[in-house]
């Protein structure tokens, strides 16, 4: 589908977010600095490409830019800035980039090892730009967020996202005081957007061998991601994460899922990132 996939980005996003959403719900954690700049990497083992039953390992940068918790750049969340920003509400606008689908190996731009022939006939997929906006609602240790965006590029439907995540901490043997979150997430798409990746047309079905098929609009997926998030220190931290997506509706529905893959998607990853902080 699209690379990094949306199922990697929501493992990475809920990573990322856990240490500062839990201590914005309990009012702990340090002082927060103007700026914020985390660097780091994660290893993720997933499929080829969504819904692929082809396994792939795949290294993703993790770069993300904060300043005074209203202006936001990374990867899994985007370009985005809070226009509404209390302690239980966050709402603004929001830029997502969803990179290129390759026909030859069904792989991204980051993939280290594993790839796929199932694409082959089917074309290469560009790099397409969602915009849109979000909102945000915390309450006690719960997040709950919800985006709609309309793409450009590649694709030009719209699509709608859903997740909630519960956040705490806790002491584990052996590894001592850390991070944990878990929740459910849902994604809506019209046809305009599932198409290009998962509709044939007569060229794609006579080079393929697959039927051709149309995409309507409607439930895309749903799923569940964890995330377990160590501290080194103040600016290291290093995070475990899993995430299972169950595609739905017409995506699974589509020849290229029920003839050569899978409905099920689970991607597993350790991210390992370093913040900088500065500024009053």
């Amino acid at each position: 589908m699209k690379t990094p996939t949306l199922l990697m980005t929501c493992a990475l996003a809920t990573a990322a977010g856990a240490p500062a959403a839990f201590a914005q719900a309990t009012g702990g954690g340090p002082p927060v600095k103007a700026w914020a700049i985390t660097v780091g990497a994660a290893p993720l083992v997933g499929p080829a490409f969504v819904g692929s039953d082809d396994v792939a390992l795949s290294i993703f940068p993790d770069f993300r830019v904060n300043y005074k918790d209203q202006f936001f750049l990374s990867i899994p969340d985007g370009l985005g800035y809070n226009v509404i920003n209390t302690k239980q509400w966050k709402a603004g606008p929001l830029v997502k980039i969803r990179f290129g689908r390759n026909e030859e190996d069904g792989g991204n731009p980051f993939l280290i090892t594993g790839e796929s022939d199932d694409l082959q006939g089917l074309g290469d997929v560009g790099a397409a730009g969602e915009a849109g906006a979000f909102v945000q609602y915390n309450w006690k240790r719960w997040r709950t967020r919800a985006e709609l965006r309309q793409g450009f590029g590649a694709h030009d439907g719209w699509v709608a996202d859903w997740n909630a995540s519960y956040f705490g901490a806790r002491k584990f043997p052996g590894m001592g005081s850390a991070f944990y979150s878990f929740g459910p997430r849902v994604t809506l798409g019209s046809g305009d957007f599932v198409d290009p990746y998962f509709g044939i047309d007569a060229q794609q079905s006579a080079n393929s061998g697959l039927a051709e098929f149309s995409a309507g609009s409607g439930l895309y997926s749903y799923g569940v991601t964890g995330a377990l998030i160590k501290p080194v220190n103040q600016n290291l931290a290093v995070t475990a994460f899993a995430n299972y997506e169950r595609l739905a509706g017409d995506v699974a529905d589509s020849p290229l899922i029920t003839e050569r893959g899978t409905p099920n998607v689970f991607v597993v990853g350790l991210a390992v990132g370093y913040r900088f902080l500065w500024g009053d």
